[in-house]
């Protein structure tokens, strides 16, 4: 038998989704490095634009997981 955890609790999971980004984007040992560049853009730069897509995939889903609940 598979049991599903309650929708309150699910919603607050996949709420947690939302704090990848925060912390992938506010912690320097992450990003603090000049190599692998891409194009002469060195690691710091495009890490934090890889994340403003990063950004929308994690808001999408947790908009499609909760939005039966509103």
């Amino acid at each position: 038998m598979d049991q599903q955890p309650a929708p309150g609790r699910r919603n607050r999971l996949v709420l947690l989704l939302l704090l990848l980004p925060l912390v992938a984007t506010l912690v320097p040992e992450f990003y603090n490095f000049d190599k692998p560049s891409i194009g002469g853009m060195p690691f710091f730069y495009w890490w934090q634009l890889l994340w403003i897509a990063g950004v929308a995939v994690c808001v999408g889903i947790v908009y499609l997981a909760t939005r039966s609940t509103r």
